[in-house]
């Protein structure tokens, strides 16, 4: 029998619970972890495809209007210079997910993320036609703006306990 201190937690009891801010600790470190882990993936993902035709094709429209970029397909032809990007996600990839054993390599690697999505970004400018509800370039490269603020957050995360380690 139970008495009515043990009873099992009502709806009333759920607003004490998310005040907890033991709680709110736990949601904001598994926030972080979702963020981090899911950029990983993104940019293991996309960073191998850039060694695929498909994908040195597909965005090619984007690095042959970008000042930032377009200049690197005569230095290294289409294939070379998607493979050249998918090399920086990989990177970017690896070393952010090294957060536990060497969080500043980890804040490295998103600073090199934030530095790709600031590059990506730049498309929605630089792309003729980006903006036509027709081309698919603009909605895909909007998500760019919350994977930087995923790389930011990581980084500063990864900065602040590098400087921790240290004191």
């Amino acid at each position: 029998m139970t008495t009515e201190s043990q009873a099992v937690p009502t709806f009333a009891s759920a607003p004490a619970k998310l005040l907890d801010p033991a709680w709110a600790e736990r949601l904001e470190r598994t926030g972080h972890h979702v963020l981090r882990y899911g950029l990983v993936a993104l940019l293991l993902m996309w960073g191998a495809f850039k060694f695929a035709e498909f994908e040195a094709e597909g965005i090619r429209p984007l690095i042959e209007n970008s000042p930032l970029l377009s200049w690197l397909y005569p230095v290294l032809g289409v294939r070379g210079t998607s493979a050249l990007i998918g090399v920086i996600e990989l990177i970017s990839a690896a070393l952010i997910s090294l957060r536990h054993w060497k969080p500043l390599w980890s804040a490295v690697g998103s600073l090199i993320a934030v530095g790709t999505f600031l590059v990506t970004l730049s498309f929605l400018i630089t792309t003729p036609g980006v903006w036509d509800p027709s081309n698919p370039f603009g909605g895909f490269l909007m998500k760019d703006l919350l994977l930087l603020g995923a790389a930011l957050s990581s980084a500063a995360e990864a900065l602040k306990s590098a400087g921790s380690v240290r004191h």
